[in-house]
């Protein structure tokens, strides 16, 4: 790793990510810092790569932080979680059914046919389904398993779970609040044809994730330069209109208890951050 550049860790979801960090990584650089970036195919790869020390940040899915946060002790490093876009605070998940169906409190839920993402999408799948756990509700499940390794950044399997609502083959679909809404502006769900169940408290999303083996100096000043980053500023505003953000806001780990207890809950990974979730294989 070349000691004075700043070597970023981001996963490939979608082609639009290489626009972005090319657009970031150009900005840097007329503000005197080198950053490059690494594009990963799935994000168990990258948190190794980061306590490995192979990059200095990486950034991460809610997920990927737990794990991160884990593993962390046993590869003799720290972590922490140095910003966030100001939309990756207070997300909840909602339990959508049918507007015109039976179902009117979460309670008439169990024993139900409920559709989700992927196995490893926190918000429409270990959030929502660990809060109907927590309300008391069994429910069976039918995952809509897209993008396996992306930790649910991509749509793709709630939108396929709110299809399936429409066909009428499951009796409630799981999925990140603004995606409910998107999907109801876009008509893959009908305005006024759906209406939400339940709803999670709020959780926090994606975050800049640090180790304590990146350079101190040019990290502090790659932080500095990400706060005081504006959408005001023409050449940024399209970068962050394609990764979904009007500001950079500091990192916090109160954000992830929730997802903490479903990971256990559910036995996706083991204290050390070690991979126990059967059938996961990304």
């Amino acid at each position: 790793m070349m000691s004075d550049v700043l070597l970023l860790g981001a996963v490939a979801y979608d082609p639009k990510v290489v626009r972005i960090w090319n657009g970031f990584r150009a900005w840097f650089a007329e503000h005197d810092l080198a950053l490059d970036y690494v594009l990963y195919s799935n994000y168990e790869r990258q948190v190794d790569d980061l306590l490995a020390g192979r990059i200095h940040l990486a950034w991460n899915s809610p997920l990927a932080w737990v794990r991160a946060a884990r593993a962390a002790s046993v590869a003799g490093t720290e972590v922490s979680p140095l910003a966030m876009r100001d939309t990756d605070r207070d997300l909840t998940s909602v339990v959508v059914v049918r507007a015109d169906g039976p179902l009117r409190e979460p309670g008439d839920l169990t024993g139900c046919l409920v559709a989700t993402g992927a196995l490893d999408s926190p918000q429409a799948t270990l959030l929502p389904l660990a809060h109907l756990a927590d309300l008391g509700v069994d429910v069976r499940v039918q995952r809509f398993d897209v993008g396996v390794g992306l930790h649910g950044d991509h749509i793709g399997g709630e939108r396929d779970a709110a299809r399936a609502l429409v066909a009428g083959t499951v009796d409630a679909a799981l999925m990140l609040d603004a995606t409910h809404l998107m999907l109801c502006n876009e008509g893959t769900l009908a305005p006024g044809a759906t209406r939400i169940l339940a709803q999670t408290p709020p959780y926090d999303h994606c975050n800049l994730t640090v180790t304590d083996r990146a350079p101190r100096g040019p990290i502090d000043r790659f932080g500095d330069l990400l706060s005081g980053m504006s959408y005001a500023d023409p050449q940024l505003r399209e970068l962050f209109d394609l990764e979904g953000l009007t500001a950079w806001r500091p990192g916090r780990r109160t954000g992830y208890v929730a997802l903490e207890a479903a990971v256990d809950r559910f036995g996706f990974y083991d204290d050390t951050g070690k991979i126990t979730m059967p059938g996961y294989s990304p």
